[in-house]
């Protein structure tokens, strides 16, 4: 059963740490990308698995090495969900930086101020789910090695 957990937790922690990474070099460089994405949302749905395969593992009667297993397993999704309620906020934010009321008020600015409203609205949203990344990396590695 140590192995199971193991396996779970060293998959949510390197497609995450994977995310992490790409993510804070894409945001550095100012560049979104769609790769950051599917590796994001890929770490979330592992991070959801290894709750998922520990709460199977606790059902079975698993006894880990160290008790805090079961708070670096279930953590993640609790980081991955608030990760997702900021990057929710992250276009209000940028919206009320430009001094702006609303999404539609983007699409009355010159092209150019569109796209780069547009832009740091995206390069935001991909802090806030880096940073998310890449804590969820680390609370799974230490999921792994408490196993």
């Amino acid at each position: 059963m140590t192995q199971v957990a193991q396996v779970a937790a060293l998959a949510a922690a390197l497609v995450s740490l994977v995310a992490g990474v790409l993510g804070a070099w894409r945001w550095w460089r100012v560049e979104p990308s769609s790769t950051f994405w599917l590796l994001c949302r890929g770490g979330q749905a592992l991070a959801v698995l290894q709750a998922l395969v520990a709460g199977v593992l606790a059902a079975l009667g698993f006894d880990p090495a160290d008790g805090l297993y079961w708070l670096y397993a279930l953590l993640p999704v609790a980081v991955s969900f608030v990760a997702e309620q900021l990057r929710v906020t992250a276009a209000d934010t940028v919206l009320d930086d430009a001094g702006l009321e609303s999404a539609q008020a983007v699409g009355e600015l010159e092209e150019a101020r569109q796209r780069s409203v547009v832009l740091a609205i995206v390069r935001r949203e991909m802090g806030v789910m880096t940073a998310g990344a890449l804590v969820v990396a680390f609370l799974a590695l230490r999921a792994w090695g408490t196993a």
